[in-house]
């Protein structure tokens, strides 16, 4: 028999918890598309006041808030500057292209990290009427594909103030930014000043089933609600999920730092790993590792399957493991063995 699953692939594979379940059973709901669903706005406002923004609009996804984002700042053939790991550039299905018609300049870091002096390289001059004017700069926190890494508040109020320089618009893709605030020990009001739109998702570390919420001012938020009519994310009785995010505000962004410090545990003990050639800093609550050459990430993840553990491969070269609140101390441990027992 095959044993029990550790799952390490990402941080979107927590299950509800009892309390979790109770109090999206009890929700009170109504209908959202017709704006009437009492717990869709109350999560709407408890996290647009967390962050001292005006609005808020609940969808079912990180990727349909960023995309709607960069919908209302943009225009068909603009462009728009982001780290070349960007979630937004890499994994939203050419969203960028297909749904906004905006091209991108990317540039950065191996972690992450766009700094200012590196958008100022990607800016397009604004009286070059061959260039595609660039109109927004994207953020995001905690680097997905850096591995988790933190950009840190100074780092970006300079690639704000850039932005601001150059009447850009500033969004940020924080899907996993109740990470940084908890590792950076930041506060989400100095954010909300910064930024002109953020993208919060719930259903990673947080531990909802489903959901993200799009903050910005209430104009902005007006224009968004029609873009997610456009693109289909309407809901109906969706206080059931907004339930979730509100049970998850309350009860699971402290323990975020649990994951923090187990991925950092995990990342000492791999370190020692004679096939790990390079980790990238364990900032948060992800682990990505890169083997020695000569070794096969494959035939690793299928090692590892076989004793009921599951990583991912983020690229042909990179390993991604991920805490969260379902892998506890003793998954830790039998991922630790079960990469001890390879290639020996």
């Amino acid at each position: 028999m095959k044993p029990m699953t550790a799952d390490f692939r990402s941080d979107t594979v927590t299950r509800p918890t009892e309390g979790m379940l109770r109090a999206m059973a009890a929700a009170p709901v109504g209908d959202d598309v017709l704006g009437d669903d009492p717990t869709v706005q109350r999560l709407e406002s408890v996290l647009a006041e967390r962050f001292g923004i005006e609005a808020g609009l609940f969808c079912p996804s990180g990727t349909m808030t960023n995309q709607i984002a960069v919908n209302v700042h943009t225009r068909p053939g603009d462009e728009l500057i982001c780290s070349k790991l960007a979630h937004v550039y890499n994994y939203e299905g050419g969203g960028l292209a297909f749904n906004s018609g905006v091209q991108v300049r990317v540039g950065g870091d191996n972690y992450g990290r766009l700094s200012a002096t590196d958008a100022e390289a990607l800016l397009q001059p604004m009286d070059n009427v061959h260039a595609a004017p660039t109109r927004l700069v994207v953020a995001e926190n905690t680097s997905n594909k850096g591995g988790g890494t933190t950009l840190g508040i100074q780092s970006l109020r300079e690639l704000g103030a850039f932005a601001r320089q150059h009447n850009l618009g500033y969004h940020l893709d924080g899907a996993r930014l109740f990470n940084a605030l908890v590792a950076d020990r930041e506060q989400p009001e100095d954010y909300g000043r910064l930024f002109d739109s953020i993208s919060i998702c719930l259903s990673k570390g947080l531990g909802a089933p489903v959901g993200s919420v799009l903050l910005g001012s209430a104009d902005f938020i007006r224009e968004g609600r029609r873009i997610r009519k456009r693109f289909g994310g309407g809901m109906r009785q969706a206080g059931y999920l907004a339930a979730a995010g509100l049970y998850a505000l309350d009860h699971h962004v402290e323990r975020l730092a649990e994951d923090h410090d187990r991925a950092a545990s995990l990342a000492t003990y791999m370190a020692q790993l004679p096939y790990v050639a390079e980790i990238k800093p364990a900032a948060t609550n992800m682990l990505l590792f890169r083997l020695q050459d000569g070794f096969n990430g494959s035939e690793l993840l299928t090692h590892l399957s076989a004793l009921g553990i599951q990583l991912i491969a983020m690229d042909r070269h990179w390993l991604r493991a991920v805490l969260h609140y379902d892998v506890g101390d003793a998954e830790v441990q039998r991922l630790s063995d079960g990469l001890a027992s390879w290639a020996i």
